[in-house]
């Protein structure tokens, strides 16, 4: 893809001309389904730089991940020694690509299991321009997940001061949605926001470190902005299912750990001024409804909620900036 259009630089770009080599991509791995990275690999602009953080897989997993990315062109592999979460992982990548002498202009987000559909990228990056160049403040857009065991789509985070919902348009539609907080795989933005900005936030591991990210941005002035024609299939959760909530809905079916950690950094936000108040009272709401539903119908109840209230504890006894 070739894109001809001006830019404002308040929106990340400051070239004129912008094509697929000024697109670098991030994938964080930890023990992967190998041939979900592949399906990813394949799908990535051949041009764009593409780096991959291995955040301590198995040995001979990483080994089998090493020999992997040596059959596609620009991927640099970048191994942990130890777990350093999903935000140190992006993070580090950030650093290696901000070192290059001719650093992307764009980055995109990915989780290990996210797959874009035909033309997604494509979609995003042109979305991002157009919007940049009508002078929008463009901190990032994002594709519209759809979950590949339902085939259910997970919308589009939208607020007003009284109420959090999500929309749900037409994977068709090419119209940009306003969005309030972006799910972080798909997320793409200008490489320099994101280090102007201190890159994620590292102290939250995993979990939520997208809706900080998102808040964050927004709380700097810039927008947000879902792309209904870019679609990725990405998995929420450990697995996923759908319950009945006034339509059919994605529930993702998460570990117990997952669940510690997506209820100690729920409170751990609820702290932040810069975190919208109709957010923290959803965020309230759905912790109830997650602990509910497990305690009717999820696995491993006892260790699920148990694991649930050690994250309330420690996220109410942590300090936060």
């Amino acid at each position: 893809m070739k894109t001809q259009q001006q830019v404002d630089p308040a929106g990340g770009m400051n070239r004129a001309i912008a094509t697929e080599s000024t697109l670098a991509t991030i994938t964080v791995t930890f023990n992967p389904s190998l041939s979900q990275l592949e399906a990813q690999l394949y799908v990535l602009p051949e041009p764009s730089i593409k780096v991959i953080v291995d955040n301590a897989s198995h040995p001979e997993l990483r080994a089998e991940v090493a020999m992997l990315v040596r059959r596609f062109r620009n991927v640099h592999l970048i191994c942990s020694e130890t777990n350093q979460g999903l935000a140190a992982a992006i993070n580090l990548g950030a650093q290696w690509l901000s070192a290059l002498e001719q650093k992307p202009e764009l980055v995109l987000l990915l989780d290990q299991d996210s797959e874009p559909l035909h033309g997604s990228i494509e979609a995003l990056m042109t979305a991002f321009l157009q919007l940049s160049s009508s002078g929008d403040a463009v901190g990032a857009v994002g594709p519209l997940l759809q979950d590949p065991v339902t085939g259910l789509t997970h919308g589009f985070h939208q607020s007003t001061r009284l109420r959090w919902t999500r929309a749900y348009p037409s994977a068709c539609s090419s119209t940009p949605v306003p969005c309030s907080n972006l799910n972080g795989s798909g997320t793409l933005m200008s490489l320099a926001l994101f280090r102007d900005l201190g890159g994620l936030d590292e102290d939250l591991f995993i979990d939520h470190v997208d809706t900080e990210w998102a808040f964050r941005i927004l709380a700097h002035g810039y927008k947000l902005w879902g792309i209904p024609n870019a679609v990725f299939k990405h998995s929420m959760g450990e697995a996923s299912t759908r319950i009945w909530l006034f339509g059919w809905r994605v529930w993702p079916v998460r570990s117990p750990i997952r669940h510690q950690y997506l209820y100690r950094n729920a409170v751990l936000l609820m702290k932040r001024p810069y975190v919208p108040s109709v957010w923290k009272v959803w965020a309230i709401a759905k912790l109830a409804l997650t602990a509910g539903v497990t305690t009717v119908a999820g696995p491993l109840r006892v260790q699920q909620l148990s694991n649930m209230w050690r994250g309330v504890v420690v996220g109410l006894k942590s300090r936060t900036d």
